[in-house]
């Protein structure tokens, strides 16, 4: 059981990974900083019952804990679609195209043996080993 986790552990996979969620953090928070600053007050120039609050209303006038806020919404896809949309053209094609252009390059390896062709190759053997022993016997 540990030899399994000691074993996933040195394949280098875990620390590809705690370096994409770091850099994958880091690049989110400049995404929601720039559709903080620049995307979300362009969806609230739209407006709604006040500006200020943003793109969206109030279910009940004068409580302003009911404001359906459509702005945020809008400002959390915008980030989610420019997030994917870096990660699929800066990560995900790059390493897709130098995988196929690995493919390309390399021949196909030498195919393994038949079950047959190994017990042929053990008959064989053992009828050598056998005609050897009957010649130092005599």
């Amino acid at each position: 059981m540990f030899k399994g986790f000691k074993d996933f552990l040195m394949r280098g996979n875990v620390v590809d990974l705690a370096v994409a969620v770091v850099v994958g953090t880091a690049f989110t928070a400049i995404v929601t900083a720039f559709t903080n600053g620049l995307i979300k007050p362009l969806i609230n120039t739209v407006g709604g019952t006040d500006a200020a609050q943003g793109l969206g209303f109030n279910i009940l006038s004068g409580n302003p804990s009911t404001f359906l806020n459509f702005g945020d919404v809008i400002n959390a896809a915008v980030n989610f679609v420019l997030i994917a949309a870096v990660v699929y053209f800066v990560i995900v094609l790059p390493v897709k195209t130098i995988q196929q252009r690995r493919k390309r390059g390399q021949e196909a390896g030498p195919s393994e043996p038949t079950d047959i062709e190994l017990l042929m190759e053990i008959r064989d053997l053992l009828k050598q080993q056998q005609e050897q022993w009957q010649k130092q016997e005599q």
